[in-house]
């Protein structure tokens, strides 16, 4: 399973250019998460700074139990195993073929031996459809080429954590289909804490469990991904609907003048520019392929959303009721095809007493032995702190039905299960 990554009050500059500052969120352990937010706000910054690559002036990043920013140099390395790391440009080492740059980190950080480092790669380069390029120069080949051997060269060391920064750079829309496809399987397969740096709506609103928002210096929030589909701040509905009329200008800031005469624009009714998709509505999150394991993380996540809803405005309660109702009636329709939907369907989250949360027994003789959700009770009491009341507001302080932003990922409140109904501790299984 993947480990949790905890940021608290991270702070980057860069001489005296300030990036982003007082950063404080949690990763929970084995979900998908998607980092959002205009280009420049130094989004591919918080992912070197997570593995270390760049040092804060201020803050922690606590992963594994180690915070990064104080180990040693002998530590930082062990810690860097648990990574897999998709970088913006891809980061081959130009000299090596795509198969040597894929055997790289088997090479550096296992003794195996030379024909199971072939039979492990080859894996890999079949998996982001590379076959037949793996003697290529990175030279050779496209850019979508490059973003998809880096990527195999991130996965081949199946790793704890997987960093992907803007994974579909250079890459079609079919190839962006498919590289979500296998994040989301790989999560089900070996259940990795991945985080994704995009600025592709598309991919934000069907692939992560959780998502946060970078504006202005500040993390203007973080949290499951139907609390800011559904969100009514100003900033979060302008950036997903990619109109320019709003809060973000070309420039980071917009000054009086521009935003009056965009307002008054606005008012005439002249367009935008932006989707004209109705984000009220939370659109189906892609599921494993059939054949897949459950998606342990999307149990958790249903379950952390279930424990919150209360908190979140009527628009967005709605909003989630329909989007469970119609993965239950999905399950119900194709069980053999939605293993994680039929175990979400089947799971009793109303049950305080349960301990357990999985599979035992699905569709088509798939098993999923159950999951204990409180191995890390003690680790996931994070709570992320929102700085600037002009872009958010924090979730504490808000009664039911104002919006909150700022909601903590807890899974130590999860307490679900499905358990085999002869042991009459759990719902009924089909």
């Amino acid at each position: 399973m993947g480990v949790e990554v905890t940021v608290e009050g991270l702070t980057k500059s860069f001489g005296s250019q300030n990036i982003w500052r007082d950063v404080s969120l949690t990763l929970p352990a084995g979900e998908v998460n998607a980092l959002l937010g205009p280009s420049g706000t130094g989004k591919s910054v918080f992912l070197k700074t997570l593995i270390g690559l760049l040092h804060p002036e201020q803050g922690s990043v606590i992963i594994d139990g180690t915070d990064i920013t104080q180990c040693s140099a002998k530590e930082l390395y062990e810690i860097r195993k648990l990574f897999g790391v998709l970088f913006q440009d891809g980061a081959l080492f130009g000299s090596m073929s795509l198969y040597d740059n894929i055997a790289f980190p088997l090479r550096e950080h296992t003794k195996k031996k030379e024909d199971e480092v072939r039979r492990i790669v080859m894996e890999k380069v079949e998996l982001v459809g590379l076959a037949g390029a793996e003697d290529k120069l990175p030279g050779e080949i496209s850019g979508g080429m490059r973003k998809r051997a880096g990527l195999a060269r991130a996965l081949v060391l199946d790793p704890q954590i997987i960093l992907c920064d803007e994974p579909d750079s250079g890459l079609d829309p079919v190839r962006t289909a498919y590289i979500s496809q296998l994040l989301i399987d790989i999560n089900a397969e070996i259940d990795a804490t991945i985080l994704i740096v995009t600025h592709n709506i598309n991919i934000a609103r069907t692939i992560p469990d959780n998502i946060g928002m970078l504006f202005r210096k500040e993390l203007v929030m973080f949290g499951p991904r139907e609390q800011l589909l559904t969100s009514e701040q100003p900033v979060v509905k302008q950036f997903l609907s990619g109109d320019r009329f709003g809060p973000i200008g070309m420039s980071e800031e917009k000054d009086e003048s521009v935003a009056a005469a965009e307002a008054a624009m606005q008012a005439a009714g002249i367009s935008g520019g932006g989707t004209s998709d109705d984000f009220s509505e939370i659109i189906p999150q892609v599921q494993p392929n059939p054949g897949m394991p459950v998606r342990k993380a999307a149990i958790r996540h249903r379950a952390n959303v279930l424990n919150m809803l209360h908190t979140l405005p009527e628009n967005a309660q709605h909003a989630i009721r329909n989007s469970i109702a119609e993965e239950d009636r999905r399950a119900a329709e194709s069980p053999e095809t939605s293993t994680t939907l039929v175990a979400l369907s089947q799971t009793d989250f109303s049950d305080p007493n349960a301990v357990y949360t999985g599979l035992p027994g699905g569709p088509d003789g798939v098993y999923v032995a159950p999951t204990d959700v409180h191995g890390n009770a003690q680790a996931n009491q994070a709570t992320d702190v929102v700085t600037r009341p002009d872009l958010a507001k924090t979730a504490v302080a808000q009664p039911a039905g104002d919006d909150a932003f700022t909601q903590p990922i807890d899974t130590s409140a999860i307490e679900t299960a499905i358990i085999d109904q002869s042991k009459g501790q759990g719902s009924n299984q089909a």
